[in-house]
């Protein structure tokens, strides 16, 4: 999203995925992201870096074209006023509300030290497959297995270590691509507007015609 941020305390998307890796290593976000996503198999774009309750997350995700052409069709753009979503949810507005029109296939957290990275994933385990990346020298401390691993199991949260461009899996986490689907809180409706903003600000993308 070239040369736009949003104002909201809780949204800030970066303006280009050619940044440093907070890991700091030498390879870009960009890379660093789609280097772990490939590993993982995760499905979807790897949107640029945004920042969502107070944490620096990277999202992957798919446009429901069906989903998005019924939103066009009645002018309902991406909605990030986290007040009026959180009525989303109410029993009363079954039906009367723009349907999610993207499907977040996973969470990506990296950071320099796996308590902040799993600080960032946590939030979001909970509705979609969650991984965090840490630098591989933080993946061969003592402590590492003993806390960082039985924390993210806990959570269902998967654990990669880089080191430059090398991305190895150190725990394999909980996989949505099989699972019910979740039933949407004012939380993961307003990350699935947000996300959709992304998608349209990234991809430009057709609608498909029922």
């Amino acid at each position: 999203m070239p040369g736009r941020a949003w104002t909201e305390d809780e949204l800030q998307a970066c303006s280009t995925t050619q940044l440093r890796s907070p890991l700091g290593l030498a390879s870009s976000m960009g890379r660093l992201a789609q280097r772990t996503v490939d590993t993982l198999g995760w499905a979807g774009s790897v949107l640029p870096p945004v920042k969502l309750l107070g944490r620096q997350i990277i999202a992957t995700a798919d446009l429901l074209p069906d989903a998005h052409a019924e939103r066009l069709c009645f002018g309902s753009g991406p909605v990030l006023d986290r007040a009026e979503i959180a009525t989303w949810v109410w029993p009363e507005m079954d039906g009367r509300v723009p349907p999610p029109a993207a499907r977040i296939t996973g969470v990506l957290a990296p950071a320099r030290h796996w308590r902040s990275a799993l600080t960032a994933a946590v939030p979001f385990a909970r509705f979609v497959s969650s991984a965090i990346v840490v630098p591989r020298n933080v993946a061969v401390a003592p402590d590492f297995v003993s806390a960082c691993l039985i924390r993210a199991r806990q959570f269902g949260i998967a654990v990669l270590s880089a080191n430059g461009d090398d991305v190895q899996v150190e725990l394999v986490g909980r996989c949505f691509d099989d699972a019910p689907p979740v039933e949407h809180t004012a939380v993961s409706r307003w990350v699935n507007e947000v996300v959709y903003q992304q998608l349209l600000a990234t991809e430009a993308p057709t609608p498909s015609r029922s």
